[in-house]
């Protein structure tokens, strides 16, 4: 395929040339974050919704009508997010009156005031070698992240302590840590809520300490298996985290919550109800009925978008819900492929090894490609899906709504379901704007040439080979 040619009026912000076996894309830079951009949107949790066995639909508004244009994601993202905060996690509050802390080469440390009560934590920097301010992850509890890898790749490690903002092992109504000490012990409020809150004021400390160790724009977060559920609540709460990185996250993870009663040998969600105070109180109720919730996790996944989201999980192990984490993370990806941002969401559960918890090579290829991306903004890869065979979901199953094309920025083609990286051999070509979308009859062989606007570059090939990255005559060739 030759001469086709992408209208500049069309490329807003990114485009993506892309063929079975390759994939191109362009982007352009975003705005500066914040820890919650839709909070001024008027949100009214109804006092009942629906029950529905199927998963809601994340583009449809409580007020029953559907986004449409990529603009209204911002106030769906908000109602997502108070509906979660009402049923799955409880509140978590907004930046207290007074925050204030320190920033060194090797800690952060904070103190919140509010309400006339105040409450201190700390947690620990790692500095990779070179000169900073350098990138930086979170490290949720300390254990089972690959923070050699993360190091090497250039970025530091915080290593965050949760259980100084909010105790295991307390009954509900005593609940104690940081978080507590400030909202109160009967607070409804879970753990995976305060713990979120904990990371959340400790970037306010980096934003404000001025740059000198830690970048305040490039934070990412990590967790395994409690911590992995950590991370997850983490980068769906607070939107100036650019990269999610949940490892075996399982029941009151990624895993949908619709899907867990179904999945045989996973955490039941009563029992994680009660292993911890994960759960706000509010889950109670749901716990022997999860159609009832009017949201599921890939609507968490959805807040995530459009930044980096990279899933790992295990299939080896039944109790953590594997099948239906890549259930949640597909049917995430409609959202993130609406926004013009599939190639931003990474899912991986092909692994060998099933010990939990395991640092693992087939994840550190992806794991260098998300932190050079998202944190230290050199790279460009574009996101995976690697399911395991073991665990493999099917979103047909779970959903009776469709992706909407929203009309505002670049794309305009209809969006598909991603894969797995297609096998070597005959492959199709098409021009689309940023979406992973199908092409013409298979061919042996392919040739893309496109007219790019001024500010638009070629910023990942998958793939491909590719001849020039602006202007006239850039090329994608599969062979």
């Amino acid at each position: 395929m030759r001469g086709s040619r992408i209208r500049s009026a069309v490329v807003l912000a990114a485009v993506t040339l892309l063929a079975l076996a390759g994939v191109v894309t362009m982007a352009s830079g975003a705005a500066a974050a914040v820890e919650d951009d839709g909070a001024d949107c008027p949100v009214s949790v109804p006092a009942s919704w629906p029950a529905t066995a199927k998963l809601p639909d994340p583009f449809k508004r409580i007020d029953g009508t559907r986004v449409t244009n990529r603009s209204d994601w911002r106030c769906r993202r908000e109602e997502i997010k108070k509906l979660a905060e009402r049923t799955v996690y409880g509140t978590k509050p907004a930046k207290p009156a007074g925050v204030a802390g320190t920033v060194s080469a090797t800690g952060i440390t904070v103190t919140v005031t509010e309400n006339g009560r105040s409450a201190s934590f700390s947690a620990g920097v790692e500095l990779p070698s070179g000169t900073g301010p350098f990138p930086a992850v979170f490290v949720v509890g300390g254990f089972g992240a690959d923070t050699a890898t993360i190091k090497a790749s250039g970025a530091a490690v915080i290593t965050y302590d949760p259980l100084a903002v909010g105790k295991e092992g307390t009954p509900r109504n005593n609940k104690q840590g940081a978080f507590y000490s400030i909202y109160g012990a009967t607070s409804g409020t879970g753990l995976l809520a305060a713990w979120a809150w904990g990371v959340s004021r400790l970037i306010d400390v980096v934003e404000q300490s001025g740059g000198r160790f830690l970048k305040a724009d490039a934070l990412g977060v990590t967790g395994c298996s409690r911590y992995g559920k950590s991370a997850f609540a983490i980068g769906a709460l607070d939107q100036r985290i650019a990269l999610t990185m949940p490892i075996e996250s399982g029941t009151a993870g990624v895993p949908i919550l619709r899907g867990i009663p179904g999945e045989s040998g996973s955490q039941p969600l009563g029992n994680a109800y009660g292993e911890q105070p994960w759960f706000g109180d509010a889950f109670s109720a749901y716990t022997g009925n999860p159609a009832a919730l009017p949201v599921d996790t890939h609507e968490l996944v959805a807040m995530v978008a459009p930044r980096g989201l990279f899933v790992m999980e295990n299939p080896h192990i039944d109790w953590l819900g594997a099948r239906s984490g890549s259930v949640a993370a597909l049917a995430g990806a409609e959202v993130y492929k609406a926004l013009g941002a599939g190639g931003n969401i990474s899912y991986w559960s092909d692994v060998q090894d099933g010990t939990h918890c395991a640092s693992r090579p087939e994840w550190r290829t992806p794991l260098q490609q998300n932190i050079q991306k998202f944190l230290l903004k050199t790279g460009s890869a574009a996101g995976t899906f690697r399911i395991s065979g073991k665990k493999a979901g099917n979103l047909a199953e779970w959903r009776d709504w469709t992706t909407p094309v929203l009309t505002d920025g670049p794309d305009t083609t209809t969006p598909t379901t991603p894969t797995t990286p297609p096998p070597t051999g005959t492959c199709t070509a098409s021009v689309s704007v940023n979406q992973w979308t199908g092409g013409s009859a298979a061919i042996t062989g392919w040739t893309v040439t496109a007219v790019l606007p001024a500010g638009a570059a070629v910023t990942s090939a998958w793939n491909t080979g590719r001849s020039g990255d602006t202007g006239t005559g850039t090329t994608a060739t599969c062979v």
